[in-house]
């Protein structure tokens, strides 16, 4: 029954494809030269869709200058250059960013009835997010160019920025003269870097801030950390920077994430995630009391407190006293010291939830896991750099719910 309903809707869309493919035409068809081109008659383009194949008449034209050809048909239905519809490619694209693209043919198969290979839908979920991201580009470029910036529909209270890093593996020659973390050098993946923009209105009964709904975007790419910036920066812009009251950077502490703050967002309130500064203090209590372990775990939940409270310097004084012997261990030690020391002044916390603030990455962390982690990090898995960043484009778009953006530009 499903294969005959979608015979019958395939012939149907035939005909409507007919009426816009081929006739005569007001207006004349000019070549990118600026020459008139000439009609060359009518050829014929089979053209998958979600209801099946589709035999397809439009009009070609020819320049009889450089030879250049058009067909104006394929331009105004977006099909240009590809034997597949708009909607069986959106279809493709999805399904290519959820899973593997082996899966992703499966479930075409089973779920809509079509005949495709992973391949096919590698090829079009790349294409469509490299496609995202020149669109994205564009419109970065044009943002930031802008002399004045339209004022948001909504006053922004605060306005929270976001990023973080996270490997991806990669095919060998992607990491040719790429230094890896391990105590050989060697490298298996690059980095990709995530950063995501959300604003803040309110707080609950309790103090505790709420995200507002619907405003968290994210972008991403493997790129160097000064190309990052102004990705993060402009979609920032994009979002209603000029008019946030109050702007604030969450990140790790990394030197990039520093420089990047100090830099795009000068005048913004830099909070070192609380998880992250946890973690130090615990490295340090292992390097200190690590042959005690109940005086360790005594002595991480004392920090800790004290750490919540925003009494680094306490922490800092404790930890000098307890350096141990052991040149190496020492030097560690000291290490993360240096790293309170130095960072102390973005881990007020208590000054930080007094303002309503977060003051956790919850949200660029996750984001790490499930844009980044659960498509491009399965078992196996090698990326090129170039077939890693479509996809990332593709996901950052889904998750920040602007693929009707984007499909909307493609009409315009």
């Amino acid at each position: 029954m499903r294969v005959a309903v979608l015979a019958c809707g395939a012939k149907v869309l035939a005909g409507l494809l007919a009426e816009h493919g081929s006739g005569r035409r007001e207006e004349a068809v000019l070549c990118r030269c600026g020459q008139r081109m000439e009609s060359q008659g009518v050829r014929r383009k089979e053209l998958m869709t979600i209801l099946g194949p589709v035999a397809y008449d439009r009009s070609r034209f020819q320049c009889p200058s450089c030879q250049a050809t058009r067909y104006p048909g394929d331009e105004a239905m977006d099909v240009e250059g590809t034997t597949r519809s708009p909607g069986l490619r959106r279809m493709m694209a999805r399904a290519g960013s959820q899973s593997t693209f082996k899966d992703a043919r499966d479930d075409l198969r089973i779920y809509a009835g079509l005949d495709v290979s992973a391949k096919d839908v590698e090829r079009v979920a790349e294409r469509i997010g490299q496609e995202m991201e020149s669109w994205s580009e564009r419109e970065r470029q044009e943002i930031l160019s802008r002399e004045e910036h339209p004022e948001p529909e909504k006053d922004i209270p605060v306005m929270y920025v976001s990023y973080d890093g996270t490997g991806v593996p990669m095919t060998r020659w992607e990491l040719v003269g790429v230094k890896g973390k391990r105590a050989d050098g060697v490298a298996k993946t690059r980095e990709a870097k995530l950063g995501c923009v959300f604003t803040q209105t309110t707080v609950d009964e309790e103090g505790y801030p709420i995200r507002d709904p619907d405003t968290t975007s994210f972008v991403g790419a493997i790129e160097t950390a000064e190309t990052f910036g102004w990705r993060i920066y402009g979609e920032a812009w994009r979002q209603g920077l000029s008019q946030a009251r109050k702007v604030v950077v969450l990140g790790d502490g990394a030197e990039w994430v520093k420089n990047l703050a100090e830099m795009h967002f000068p005048r913004a309130i830099l909070i070192i995630d609380l998880y992250h500064a946890r973690q130090h203090v615990s490295g340090l209590c292992r390097i200190l009391f690590g042959a005690n372990e109940k005086k360790m775990e005594r002595q991480r939940r004392r920090w800790w407190a004290l750490l919540d409270g925003g009494r680094v310097e306490n922490i800092i004084l404790q930890a000098r006293r307890h350096l141990p012997f052991d040149p190496d261990l020492k030097k560690t030690a000291e290490t993360e010291i240096h790293y309170l020391e130095k960072n102390k002044e973005r881990m007020r916390y208590v000054d930080f939830r007094a303002q309503g603030l977060f003051v956790g990455s919850g949200v660029i962390e996750a984001g790490c896991k499930t844009i980044i982690g659960q498509r491009l990090k399965q078992s196996g898995m090698e990326w090129t750099v170039r077939g890693a960043n479509a996809i990332i484009s593709l996901r950052c778009m889904m998750k920040s719910n602007r693929l009707e953006d984007y499909w909307e530009s493609r009409v315009a």
